[in-house]
C-alpha cells in the first residue's frame, strides 16, 4: 500500500497562506464550533478520543478541533486514536510521524480484524458491516482503557445525508447519523463534530494541508457497495438541483413527528378533533391556482375563490 496525497478532483490545492484557504478554514473550524455549541459535544475537563484513520475527514477533524481547543472557552485534552487493521502493506510510520510532528498525544492500536474481516466475508461482499462492528468494539474499549469521556468520529454532513437514503431504501427506516450519541451500554459519548461539513470542503482543505493519505483496502476498495450509488446520486443531485442538498440537511433538524406514520413517535390512536399538531396537513392546506384553467382540481378543505369564468 502506498502513502497518497488526496486527490479527489482536479482543482488545485489553495495555498496555505493564501485569502480562499484562510477563509475554507475559518469555514469549516466556525462549522465544527457550532456543531459543538448546538449538540453540546464537549465540556470542560473532557477528554477527547480522536479516532484517525488517515483519511481527509479524520485529518481535518483533528485539525479542527487542535485549532478549536486553543480558543475554546472550556479546558479539554485531545488524544488521537488509530486502529492499524494489519492490511498488507499499511504504512504503520505514518500516523505516528505525523502525530509526533504536530504535537498531539496519541495511542496506536494494533488488532488484525484484516484478516478476520477476509475470512468471514466472501470475495465481492460487502465488508463494511463486520467490519465497522469489529472497530466499534476496539474503540469502546480503547476510549474506557485511557480514560476518554467523548469519542469524535469524523463523519461529515454527507455522511449523514447518504446513511439517511440508504437506510430508507434497503432497510425501511427513517435513519441517519446524529451528530452526537450514547453507545447501547450507556458508557460511551459518540460525538461527529463535522456534522455541519460538507464533504468537498473537507477535500480542498485536506489537499492544501498535504495530509499523509492512507488508502483503505477494505470499504474503500469496493467500488460497487451501496453508499457509493447513493453518494453518486446526491451528488447528481446537487449538480442539477443547486440548494436541495442543503435542504436535505435542513431536513434533518426539522422532524414533525405527526406527519409521519411511526405508532411510537405520535399518538395517532389518542388524537382526536381538537388536538393541535405541529402543522397544518399539508393535504387540506390551500394550493395555488394553476397557470391555466385547464384541468382545476379542487380538493377538500377550504373552499377556493375560483373565478366563475376563466380564459
Amino acid at each position: 500500500m502506498n502513502t497518497v496525497t488526496p486527490q479527489p478532483s482536479t482543482e488545485q490545492a489553495d495555498n496555505r497562506h493564501s485569502n480562499t484557504f484562510l477563509r475554507l478554514k475559518k469555514k469549516l473550524e466556525r462549522s465544527v464550533g457550532e456543531a459543538i455549541g448546538d449538540y453540546n459535544m464537549i465540556g470542560d475537563g473532557d477528554t477527547v478520543m480522536v479516532c484517525v484513520s488517515g483519511g481527509k475527514d479524520s485529518y481535518t477533524l483533528l485539525s479542527c478541533l487542535l485549532a478549536l481547543r486553543e480558543r475554546a472557552p472550556v479546558k479539554f485534552r485531545i488524544v488521537a486514536m488509530n486502529l492499524d487493521q494489519k492490511q498488507p502493506g499499511f504504512p504503520d510510520h505514518i500516523l505516528p510521524a505525523y502525530f509526533e510532528s504536530i504535537g498531539v498525544e496519541y495511542r496506536i492500536v494494533t488488532e488484525d480484524t484484516y484478516s478476520i474481516v477476509k475470512d468471514k466475508i466472501p470475495e465481492g461482499k460487502t465488508t463494511c458491516s463486520l467490519c465497522s462492528r469489529l472497530r466499534r468494539g476496539i474503540i469502546y474499549r480503547t476510549a474506557a482503557e485511557i480514560g476518554a469521556t467523548r469519542i469524535a468520529l469524523g463523519h461529515h454532513r454527507d455522511d449523514m445525508l447518504e446513511t439517511l437514503f440508504l437506510n430508507m431504501f434497503f432497510g425501511g427506516k427513517i435513519k441517519a447519523m446524529p451528530p452526537k450519541l450514547v453507545s447501547d451500554d450507556g458508557k460511551h459519548m459518540v460525538i461527529r463534530p463535522l456534522a455541519y461539513c460538507t464533504e468537498s470542503d473537507i477535500a480542498r482543505f485536506a489537499r492544501s494541508m498535504d495530509f499523509p493519505i492512507i488508502p483503505c483496502n477494505l470499504c474503500g476498495s469496493q467500488e460497487n457497495a451501496q453508499r457509493k450509488q447513493i453518494k453518486a446520486m446526491l451528488q447528481a443531485w446537487g449538480r442539477e438541483f443547486p440548494g436541495r442538498i442543503e435542504s436535505l440537511a435542513t431536513s434533518l433538524k426539522n422532524v414533525v413527528p405527526s406527519h409521519l406514520a411511526d405508532r411510537k413517535l405520535f399518538d395517532f390512536v389518542g388524537i382526536d378533533r381538537g388536538t393541535l399538531l405541529d402543522e397544518g396537513d399539508i393535504a387540506f392546506d390551500p394550493q395555488p391556482l394553476p397557470a391555466s384553467g385547464d384541468n382545476i382540481v379542487r380538493l377538500v378543505g377550504e373552499p377556493r375563490n375560483i373565478p366563475e369564468a376563466l380564459p
